[in-house]
């Protein structure tokens, strides 16, 4: 029998483990830190202890080359797509076959399609044109001569890939190959613009502390930041949209441009999920003056200054000491 934790074990897609400190606790799980460090989260009496990933193996000679080792190193990985894992739970897809662990809605779908159709009508009429608007995308689509050039240009796009006229249903595969992945882009772009309504709001309060002496710092501090978190993410939307404005070289390379929306797709959803619980709590908010609107300002700098201040001032305000909220019962950073 192979020791606990060896090399022989097994690869699993569950999350298990071998070594007797992953079973010593009742209520053990896995999660990242708000600057992105795995950890295991232990209940000690009424305290939270907290153990990186690091420490446990080298506590416990957890290497690359044991299979309790192994699996910290897929549990790292899969917690980007996941709030949290425990033991005994299936690891994202994102880290085992590529695929997605969550499913757009058929509007995304839908809207996927018909961005890129209407990408392959407008390079057959010469006048090639982003299209990033659903409204927009639906207006054209209605559009009775953009319908009579749909089929004509599924089939000379089929001319194009040296596939002939009359394989059109070819091109029609690839389109639906290229949507089925796309649509992920477009649930992703719902959220982001949920983003940007978060950001409205700032900015807003932004103006209406811009004499108050004692929250001037912290609002012009979080609308910078969250200027600069729409940045990044503004520049993922235009990298994908700009791939989809070259429909024919796509379709010519399609297996490589599958992988390339799949690595945007993860890198998107890993960016934005932390932000659903912060979508949530502004759409209740309105930009008035008040204790509790003060305290989610704080709360969202506290939110974005590790993922988006600039190192060099990351590196001051961590010297200066992070305030953070008191968890009941406090926590053990081992």
């Amino acid at each position: 029998m192979a020791a606990a934790g060896s090399a022989d074990d097994t690869e699993s897609t569950v999350v298990k483990f071998e070594h007797k400190f992953f079973q010593s606790f009742e209520d053990l799980y896995f999660r990242l830190t708000d600057v992105g460090e795995a950890v295991a989260v232990v209940k000690l009496a009424d305290n939270e202890a907290i153990l990186g990933f690091d420490g446990i193996k080298r506590e416990f000679g957890l290497t690359a080359e044991t299979a309790d080792g192994r699996m910290l190193d897929k549990v790292a990985e899969g917690l980007a797509f996941v709030r949290g894992l425990r033991i005994g739970d299936e690891l994202p897809k994102e880290i085992l076959t590529r695929e997605a662990s969550w499913e757009p809605t058929e509007r995304h779908r839908r809207i996927a399609h018909q961005r890129l159709t209407m990408q392959l009508v407008t390079w057959l009429t010469g006048n090639e044109h982003i299209f990033t608007s659903p409204e927009e995308l639906m207006q054209v689509a209605e559009d009775p001569q953009v319908k009579k050039n749909i089929s004509l240009a599924f089939s000379e796009a089929a001319e194009e890939l040296g596939l002939g006229r009359d394989n059109r249903e070819e091109v029609v595969k690839y389109i639906e190959a290229l949507a089925k992945e796309l649509a992920y882009i477009e649930a992703e772009r719902d959220l982001f613009a949920e983003v940007k309504k978060v950001d409205e709001k700032v900015q807003g309060f932004r103006r209406l502390y811009s004499s108050d002496r004692g929250m001037i710092e912290t609002t012009d501090q979080v609308a910078r930041l969250s200027q600069r978190a729409l940045k990044v993410f503004q520049d993922y939307f235009d990298q994908v949209d700009a791939q989809t404005g070259e429909i024919l070289a796509m379709l010519k390379n399609i297996d490589n441009q599958v992988d390339y929306i799949r690595s945007v797709r993860d890198e998107l959803f890993r960016r934005l999920l932390p932000w659903e619980d912060i979508v949530r709590v502004w759409k209740s908010i309105f930009v008035v003056r008040s204790d509790d609107n003060i305290l989610r300002i704080r709360d969202l700098y506290q939110f974005l200054a590790p993922r988006f201040m600039q190192v060099n001032d990351w590196v001051l305000v961590t010297k200066r000491g992070f305030e953070k909220k008191k968890n009941i019962g406090g926590v053990l950073r081992w």
